[in-house]
């Protein structure tokens, strides 16, 4: 038996979810060997037919796909449906393999609870990969400077998958997510030898970032497509400008131009817009706290204007409810 399991890639969350799913599958479904394929979210189609080759394809902490070569799909994203037909696909959907709540912080949580309550899965021999993805994914960090000086084990490998420019690198990760602790995959050569380029290279995005970031009507933006900075820590803009109520960052790789909008995990604010909404609006997603949208590497005006178009927002209703 040949499972092929699609994640949310470039982040821990989705790797956590993988190797969760793994595990869960191994001891209560069957035996089986486990391939390991990223996705992100870019400009045009998501998925391609042709990849779900496996005996059983799975798709965990990514949207729906109604490809009758998806077995298993669990999403806890409020954007998880790319079509009104999709959602009414799922909402038909009889195999009873598929799960999605966007009440959940972490997918990997999500999926610890489903398989716990209906296939009898005992998760507690990884409860600190599913606390931590929880802490990660739900930015349940105590202020921006645990979030930024990334001083656990989770943090560092966090910027590790963030980071990662090699296809093969977080297949190679999962299997060992999903059974040893994080300071020993940490320890790992293969983990250890990245961690002292990418903490000069975090250092780094902290002083560009404090070049670029503007703060103005709780809104901080940024611009550093000039820079390879797509997997910078997304807490450094409310490190840097604590106030600030949103941010709205652009940035570019080889294959997408992207526009992060993101919130302030310790603003006191209390009327917030609903950022999953607003991206959608461009063809993006997410969940009500942070979004993105990604744009065909070339389309950078097109991105540049979104972005502006979305701080003008969220300026405006700063505006309308400023923190008392």
């Amino acid at each position: 038996m040949r499972v092929r399991v699609f994640y949310h890639d470039k982040c821990f969350d989705g790797a956590c979810s993988a190797a969760l799913f793994t595990r869960f599958y191994r001891e209560r479904i069957r035996d089986a060997e486990f391939e390991y394929k990223g996705l992100v979210h870019r400009a045009g189609s998501l998925f391609n037919e042709d990849d779900f080759t496996g005996d059983e394809n799975a798709i965990v902490d990514f949207k729906y796909s109604s490809s009758p070569r998806i077995n298993w799909w669990f999403d806890h994203h409020q954007s998880a449906f790319l079509t009104p037909e999709d959602a009414s696909h799922f909402e038909q959907e009889l195999s009873n393999n598929k799960f999605y709540d966007p009440d959940y912080r972490s997918c990997t949580k999500f999926i610890a609870t489903v398989t716990e309550q209906r296939f009898g899965f005992n998760p507690a021999p990884v409860t600190e990969l599913i606390e931590w993805a929880d802490i990660i994914d739900g930015a349940l960090y105590d202020d921006p400077k645990s979030a930024v000086e990334m001083a656990a084990p989770a943090m560092k490998l966090t910027m590790v998958i963030e980071a990662n420019q090699d296809s093969e690198f977080i297949p190679k990760l999962i299997p060992t997510l999903a059974y040893k602790p994080l300071a020993e995959i940490l320890a790992d050569p293969m983990v250890s030898a990245l961690i002292p380029p990418l903490m000069d290279r975090h250092r780094r995005s902290i002083e560009i970032l404090c070049e670029r970031a503007q703060c103005k009507d709780g809104t901080v933006f940024f611009d550093v497509t000039d820079h390879e900075l797509e997997g910078y820590n997304k807490f450094i803009p409310y490190y840097l400008h604590p106030t600030c109520v949103y941010s709205v960052g652009l940035s570019k790789s080889h294959f997408r131009t992207k526009v992060s909008v993101g919130s302030n995990p310790w603003t006191q604010a209390t009327e917030m817009e609903n950022l999953a909404r607003i991206c959608e609006r461009y063809g993006g997603g997410g969940h009500a706290r942070v979004g993105a949208i990604s744009f065909p590497p070339n389309d950078f005006e097109v991105a540049r204007h979104a972005a502006q178009e979305i701080v003008a927002e969220l300026r405006a209703s700063y505006l309308a409810h400023p923190l008392e």
